[in-house]
């Protein structure tokens, strides 16, 4: 079949669809937020031809995979077998990295282990093994007529006398042996060694002259000789033999030690043979044996500890150990009459010795306690514990899980002294190719490696072996630069990685696979890449297609749109407004398509307008961090205006996040919330003063459960529960708000515990979820259904809508002003008990964004948004820049990470990172206006932005 042909699909808002997709094209899905894009997609014919594939395999198969529920349509023809790469994280499991998920870990392993050079630790001595037979060749090379002895060294720089060992040579029939380099008789009286010196003895194992080994035959003799005596020795000497020159002979030969294991000439450091398994730290036998492979060691952190160096410790600089602890405070007490200090002193004003045994402990030292109890006071002597290794003992003692939470709050995580944060052992750590080790290689950028490898030329038997490996690992390097990924390093850990950039890794490991004649579903991979970069995702998607494979992709991205083969707009509105198909079709086609919002962005019917003028920016109030050293950050400033629209901008991996979330947020969550959490390094700040508050509205889920909802986590719920416990009849019955949560025994319904459904186990079949036939998917019982508000149950009123709550709840003030705000931010059609797991990243950030607008607002608030626009069309955008922006006009500051240039022009200033990702960023190019970006040479936001806002530049770059 030609085409990919749907028919009759009703997935969540879907109105009966009918559809026919090209196969072997990239196809773009588009439309308004909550249109029904990913129900059609992923929800339809992804699952479809997934559940089709798993169903074709035999059912003792089936129970180790997941299927996904069979989706709500008549039928489905032209599938192939399907593959989705989402937008979710990658594993959350600290031994993942970026070098384990694409698979280039495990050929560097092999590869390591293969042609790798192993060295001593202690002396960087390569260690080398060879066969009996390399031994052989490399004696019967010696100069012809060398007088040369084969020694088994049994005792190398040991103490002790060695008499029984002599005796056991003697009895085994050796003749001679050399003690402390003199050749003995052993057939003489044994010398008596020294007990507490150190001696040296081989046993001599044969002794011969080199003959010319020229002529048929000849020397053949003396090989084999060789070779036994070869393997005499190492059988004694434990795989180690020396040959040396004999006693009196004029032969100027230096001694040669022989290993057929890796050894080192210098001492006894010994490998086995070389596995790849070696250099795995989720192995055993590769793994730093002090963390087990994690890299990083838990300890409990000083500065944790300490709440307040300003404070005394009878004022609470350290929790729990102040006078309201009476316990613990006694031992404070007795400690400061035994050092002679005031436990009404600021911490930070002790001398350094006693802050360090508070802390640490008296070691030896004996101090007298005075212990108060019911029974009056004893005195008793010993040493005193100190603080951190009380808190150790009870972390690593207790059961409560209460408690090790509290506890947790004072620990922190440091590089493993042992490995320095590298994860494998030493042996590992001292196999090295072409110079460097396997961690020096995996701290690099996949730039690096790929410049590396690419120049990368091994000799001889090591590099017809290296040759297969090489291409793979050059092929893995290579589509992860042409995804825009070149600034991760190996050893990044995979939960740190962003949604896009899992993505992106999983694409990349795909286009590795080459497989022909799939489907790859695809949702938004443009999300966190600049610009710059996507034109090389484009690429990487159009080789896709030319594998032979369908690529379907859900997309805002202007370009994208552009590129594809097929359109397919999906609308008009969201929601119940949506689910129809209102354009299929070339990109052309759909630019003149009058009643697509989509075509009228692109054909300019319809644009975000640039500002006819910015907010003004007082130089008086300016918030400032000098000297930000986080991640790949090279001690930059930063400088954000209070009450402006400020957008941090570059080019993925320019230290963005680390400057923002990881520095910024966390210094004022720390100094103005409260927080615990420690920000990046950073020297100094000023401008604190201009801020009272710091929200922070991320993509994460609102609830990570089918019982959260929009109704609960905006506040909602509380006030529709007092309204239905209002009514009379409610009243007449004695019902509390409580009795209208589903969360609490009481109103909810028992049967399914509040959850509306039932979970089916079907072992070998996908769990199926069916409606509880107690309550019949309501989550209530019978009498609580039977309370109304204005003709309407509460299960009813959490089916609503939004836009139908708007006028039902109009006269409750606490309710519609809730409401109205979900509406500002564009999300009119979720439903109020619309359970959160099934909310997308963006909505809930919205959702999140619809909470603070809600509250009270005080002008001085530091709103911070990480890429607000992801899974948002041009449309969207539109409606929450006008939100952003009335937060900006009460006074507040607004601070938004964002490649999107329609939401870039909109800015009062702009911040931007760079110049590339990785080591090669990490510095402020560019700051100002947009209009002063865009004139900058160097950026390369200002490169994209000046065409927007016709500005001609000197010299345009082209994109990489």
């Amino acid at each position: 079949m030609k085409s990919i042909s749907v028919r009759g699909a009703r997935t969540h808002n879907l109105a009966n669809v009918d559809l026919d997709l090209p196969r072997d094209q990239l196809i773009v899905f588009t439309g308004l937020s909550g249109s029904g894009k990913s129900s059609l997609a992923f929800d339809t014919i992804y699952a479809e031809g997934q559940r089709r594939y798993v169903e074709s395999l035999s059912a003792y198969a089936r129970q180790f995979l997941s299927m996904m529920e069979k989706p709500d349509v008549d039928h489905i023809e032209g599938l192939s077998p399907a593959i989705s790469i989402e937008q979710k994280a990658a594993s959350h499991n600290p031994r993942s990295t970026v070098g384990t998920v694409t698979e280039i870990h495990d050929y560097l392993r092999l590869m390591y282990a293969r042609v790798g050079t192993p060295r001593c630790p202690d002396h960087d001595e390569q260690l080398d093994a060879q066969t009996v037979s390399q031994m052989v060749d490399t004696v019967l090379a010696l100069p012809e007529g060398s007088r040369l002895m084969l020694l088994a060294p049994v005792v190398r720089n040991r103490k002790g006398e060695h008499h029984q060992l002599l005796e056991n040579l003697r009895a085994q029939g050796f003749v001679r042996a050399r003690v402390n380099g003199k050749v003995i008789d052993l057939d003489d009286e044994l010398p008596k060694l020294e007990l507490r010196k150190k001696h040296s003895i081989e046993a001599v194992v044969d002794r011969f002259k080199v003959r010319d080994d020229s002529g048929p035959g000849a020397g053949t003799g003396l090989a084999q000789r060789l070779a036994e005596s070869f393997e005499t020795a190492l059988a004694l000497a434990d795989g180690v033999a020396v040959i040396a020159p004999m006693p009196g002979s004029e032969d100027e030969l230096k001694e040669i030690l022989f290993s057929s294991r890796f050894a080192c000439p210098v001492c006894d450091y010994s490998l086995s043979e070389l596995e790849p398994r070696m250099f795995s730290f989720n192995n055993p036998n590769g793994a730093c044996e002090a963390c087990d492979g994690l890299g990083v060691s838990q300890y409990f952190d000083p500065d944790r500890v300490i709440a307040n160096r300003a404070l005394s410790l009878a004022g609470g600089a350290v929790r729990g150990w102040d006078r309201r602890n009476a316990y613990y405070f006694q031992l404070i007490q007795s400690l400061a009459r035994h050092y002679g200090f005031d436990v009404e002193t600021p911490f930070e004003e002790l001398p350094e010795t006693v802050q360090q045994i508070i802390l640490h402990g008296s070691g030896k030292e004996n101090i007298a306690f005075r212990y108060l109890s019911e029974r009056g006071s004893q005195t008793r002597k010993h040493p005193f514990v100190g603080i951190i290794p009380n808190l150790e003992r009870r972390y690593r003692e207790t059961d409560s899980r209460i408690v090790r939470e509290e506890l947790s709050r004072y620990i922190s995580t440091q590089a493993c002294p042992s490995c320095h944060g590298q994860r494998l052992n030493r042996a590992a750590r001292h196999v090295f190719i072409d110079d460097h080790n396997l961690p020096e290689i995996s701290s690099w950028s996949v730039e690096q490696c790929l410049a590396f490898f690419e120049a990368l030329e091994l000799g001889g038997w090591r590099g017809e072996i290296a040759a297969k490996i090489l291409k793979e690992v050059r092929e893995r390097l290579r589509f992860l630069v042409n995804v825009g990924l070149d600034y991760l390093t190996l050893d990044r850990q995979a939960d740190t990685l962003s949604g896009g950039e899992a993505q992106r890794i999983r694409l990349a490991s795909q286009i590795g696979a080459g497989l022909v004649g799939v489907m790859y579903v695809l949702d938004e991979p443009s999300i966190g890449l600049h610009q710059r970069d996507n034109t090389r995702l484009l690429e990487t998607l159009t080789r896709l297609r030319d594998l032979g494979n369908t690529v379907i992709v859900v997309e805002h991205d202007e370009d994208a749109i552009r590129s594809a083969d097929h359109v397919v707009d999906i609308g008009p509105g969201p929601g119940v407004h949506g689910g129809r198909i209102v354009f299929s079709g070339d990109p052309k086609g759909l630019i003149d398509c009058k009643d697509s919002l989509t075509g009228d962005y692109l054909s300019g019917r319809r644009e975000i307008e640039i500002p006819k003028q910015r907010g003004k920016i007082d130089k008086q109030r300016i918030f400032r961090i000098e000297g930000a050293t986080g991640n790949n950050l090279q001690s930059v400033t930063l400088e954000i205006p209070a009450g402006q629209f400020v957008c941090i901008t570059g080019v993925s991996g320019s230290g963005k996040s680390t400057l923002i979330n990881d520095t910024l947020y966390r210094l004022m969550a720390r100094e103005l919330n409260g927080a615990s959490e420690n920000p990046a390094p950073f020297e100094r700040y000023s401008g604190l003063e201009l801020f009272d508050k710091v929200v922070d509205i991320d993509q994460s889920p609102i609830g990570r459960t089918p019982r959260s909802n929009p109704a609960t986590y905006t506040g909602l719920f509380t006030p529709i529960r007092e309204l239905f416990a209002g009514t009379q009849e409610a009243r007449a019955r004695g019902y509390k708000p409580g009795r209208f949560s589903f969360n609490v025994k009481g109103g909810r319904c028992e049967a399914c515990q509040g959850d509306g459904m039932i979970r089916v186990e079907m072992h070998f079949l996908p769990d199926i979820f069916v409606p509880c036939d107690v309550c019949h998917g309501k989550r209530y019982n019978r009498e609580t259904l039977t309370v109304h508000y204005k003709g309407k149950t509460i299960h009813e009123v959490l089916e609503m809508t939004v836009e139908d709550a708007l006028p039902f709840f109009e006269p409750v003030p606490a309710v519609a002003r809730k409401l109205q705000t979900l509406m500002d931010v564009g999300l009119s059609y979720i439903q109020l008990g619309q359970s959160a797991t099934t909310l997308s990243g963006g909505e809930a950030q919205r959702i999140k964004l619809a909470r603070e607008l809600s509250k009270r607002d005080t002008g001085n608030t530091l709103y911070i948004l990480d890429e607000p626009t992801t899974g948002l069309h041009f449309h969207d955008i539109k409606q929450l820049l006008s939100v952003l922006h009335r937060l900006r006009d009460e006074g507040n500051t607004v601070v938004v990470i964002e490649h999107n240039l329609d939401v870039i022009k909109t800015a009062d200033w702009i911040v931007d990172l760079g110049p590339e990702g990785g080591q090669g960023g990490g510095r402020i190019i560019a700051t100002g206006r947009p209009e002063q970006v865009a004139k900058k040479k160097g950026s390369w936001t200002g490169e994209y932005l000046a065409p927007i806002l016709g500005i001609k530049r000197a010299g345009n770059r082209k994109s990489r």
